[in-house]
Order: structure tokens, then sequence, then C-alpha cells
């Protein structure tokens, strides 16, 4: 006598879950539709808006207004405890080698900065001093005013997480150039990208389970100053109410230029090559390197599955730019146009540290291949984080 009922129920209850499933399935992802957020033009336009204020060199009255219009940009988008780190810079004492930094070459003139190994054609590559090389006077004009030491700010701001906000992972990009340019891809298209992100993120419909901060370096060029001072000063505030727990930390520095290897008269191909990619490395040597390792695969994955245009690759020479402070005390990456230290140490771009890095040099290619690293860090970390729309 209970059968019948039973099958009834079974009749009655199926049908729902079946339409329950059918619904879940063609639910919006949540991922995509925040993805679907990053225009390529809004990415131009904050770029755009970067170099007008030339190189932003440290130490000078161009950087402090462009750290004012970043942090009242960030402002505008919604996001939670705009602040400012502050510290001192007082630059040392020139070495007999010249300055040190991203991509200089070393004794060993085999392997770059970070252990990889240089391969293939090398061009000339090295840090412009010459303001004379500046053909356009109202560039030149804009990047006169040379640095003097002191006083030093930059700004973050931080998407709280709703069920985690005690931990966090951290987006970051550097705001100064040097080279008699504008700085546009380095680091300009690291800068927009990061700030890009918090538009989207920071929007009043986002919901994210864990918190994101998005921290835009000052005094990369000197030896990765802002990043150190943040290190130095915020590490041990771990777990307090006055810094969340860093999960992970994604450094994004010059995004657009992928032209290939030079030909062997020195000369690179005038557009983006057909190989071109988003690269994410981590540091073979560092302390969290299986971690750091394992984080840069999710984003290669996020890359798969979101990016519209370009792919990506992961490399172990992660080397010279603000994630290396971070990289022994948490799983640190960064994403950039192609291996730092093998490629750019080598002369694959041109415009590095040099007058033609210039918002005019480059064309929807190249800035679509930095919004595709947008799109990956993007999809990453709404992943990471358990991004939702409301």
């Amino acid at each position: 006598m209970r059968r019948p009922l039973v099958i009834l129920l079974v009749a009655l209850v199926t049908p729902v879950a079946i339409v329950a499933q059918a619904d879940s399935a063609r639910a919006p992802d949540p991922i995509a539709q925040l993805v679907a957020r990053l225009e390529l033009e809004r990415y131009k336009a904050t770029i755009k808006g970067l170099t007008a204020f030339g190189d932003r060199r440290q130490g000078t009255d161009r950087n402090r207004a462009a750290v004012d219009w970043i942090e009242a940009q960030l402002r505008s988008y919604g996001c939670s405890d705009v602040s400012r780190l502050r510290y001192d810079y007082q630059p040392s004492p020139p070495s007999p080698e010249g300055r040190g930094g991203q991509g200089v070459r070393t004794r060993d003139t085999t392997r770059a900065s970070g252990g990889g190994r240089y391969r293939g054609i090398r061009a000339r590559t090295g840090v412009n001093s010459d303001s004379l090389k500046q053909p356009d006077a109202r560039v030149r004009a804009l990047d006169a005013q040379p640095s003097t030491a002191g006083a030093r700010e930059e700004v973050y701001c931080t998407k709280i997480g709703t069920t985690h906000p005690e931990e966090m992972y951290i987006v970051g990009a550097h705001m100064d150039g040097i080279g008699w340019g504008e700085a546009a891809n380095d680091d300009g298209s690291g800068t927009a990208l990061v700030m890009e992100l918090a538009r989207v993120l920071c929007s009043a419909d986002v919901r994210t389970d864990r918190s994101i901060r998005f921290a835009l370096w000052n005094n990369e060029e000197t030896g990765l100053n802002g990043a150190r001072a943040y290190v130095e000063q915020r590490r041990a505030l771990q777990g307090t109410q006055h810094e969340p727990k860093w999960l992970g930390m994604i450094q994004h520095d010059m995004m657009m230029f992928d032209h290939g290897m030079p030909r062997a008269d020195g000369t690179l191909a005038a557009t983006q090559r057909p190989e071109a990619d988003v690269n994410i490395e981590f540091q073979a040597s560092s302390k969290f390197a299986a971690e750091a390792q394992q984080l840069a695969w999710v984003f290669h994955a996020a890359n798969e599955k979101y990016a519209t245009d370009y792919p990506a690759s992961v490399g172990s020479h992660m080397t010279n730019t603000d994630s290396a402070p971070f990289q022994d005390f948490v799983p640190a990456i960064s994403l950039r146009e192609n291996e730092r230290g093998t490629q750019i140490g080598a002369g694959w771009d041109p415009n590095w540290h040099q007058p033609t890095d210039l918002y005019a040099t480059y064309d929807d290619a190249d800035f679509r291949l930095g919004l595709n690293a947008a799109q990956t860090t993007l999809a990453a970390l709404a992943g990471l984080t358990g991004a939702t729309l409301k």
C-alpha cells in the first residue's frame, strides 16, 4: 500500500530536482561576468591618464601629483581603506658597475639576474639618462625636474572580504618610471591593470569571501624600495586588526610589449609576435617556491578559461620586480609581457627605460596583451577569493 505513495513522491520530487540542476547549469558564471567588465578602451584611458604625468619619476612633483591622481581614482571606484604608506628614501652612492636593477647584466654574461640563461640574439639595453634623446619638447619638459631624496608615499586600498576579512591577496604594480619617456609600459601598463581590477572588484554589487589589497608601489626603479618598505612596516602586523594575513602576492610589471627576439642586426619586429603570451613567473629559489608555483598554475588555468586573445606560460625565474621582497614570506608571482631576466635583460624590449616608452608607441595589439593579463588576474583572484555578484 505504501509503494504507490513512494512512487508518487519520487515522481513529484525528481522533476523538481532536475529543474533545479538545469537552472544551476544555466546560471551565469560570476567570474565570466566580472571579466567582461574589463574593457580595452577603459584600460587604455587609465594608461593615458598616467602618462599625463610624464615618467612619474620618484622624488619629483610629477610623481607626487600622480600619487594624488591614483588615490582619487581609487576612491571614485568605491575602494575601502584607501591609505598611504610613508617611508624615507635616501639613495645609496653609485656602485662602480653602475645602477643595479631589472635585467642589468652581471659578470656572468650567460645568465640574467634571477637564474635564467640568455638564449638567442641579444641587443643593447640599459637606462637612458640623456634628456636630449627625447625629441618631444612637451615630454622633455614634463620629465625635467630631477629627483630629490626624502619622504615618499604610495597608495593602496582594499576590497574587504565578507567571510574571511582577516585573509588577503596583495595585487601590485609600480607607478614610478625613468628614461625620459612617459613610462607607458614600464609600468603604466601594470598600474592601470591594478587600478582596473580595483574598479571592477570594488563595485558595490561584488562580494568576495576574502580580502584583496590593491597596491601601487613607488620607488621600484631605485631598487624596489616602496615594496620593501611595505614588507618592513606591515609584515609583522599580519593577523592583527591592522593587517590581514597574506595569502599570496601578485605583481604586474610591463604588460604590453612582446615583439619577439631581436633580428641579427639588432632590430625588432614592429608588431606583436604571433607567439606573444602572458608570462607568469615565480622564483624557484624562494622559500615559498612550491606554493608560488602552484599559485602560478592557478593563474595559468584562469587564463586558459577566461582570457580572450593571448595564452599564458609559466616560468621559474621571477626577478627584480616588486614581488621579490615578498617571495620569502608568502607565495609570490609576477605577470609580464615576457621573461624579465632572460628576455628583457637581453634587449627584447627596445622601449625599456627609453624615451620611446610613450603611449603613442603602442597599438591595440599591445594594449590587448595587457588587457589579457588583467583578465587572467581578475579571473584567478575571483576564484581564489570566492567572488560573486549580488
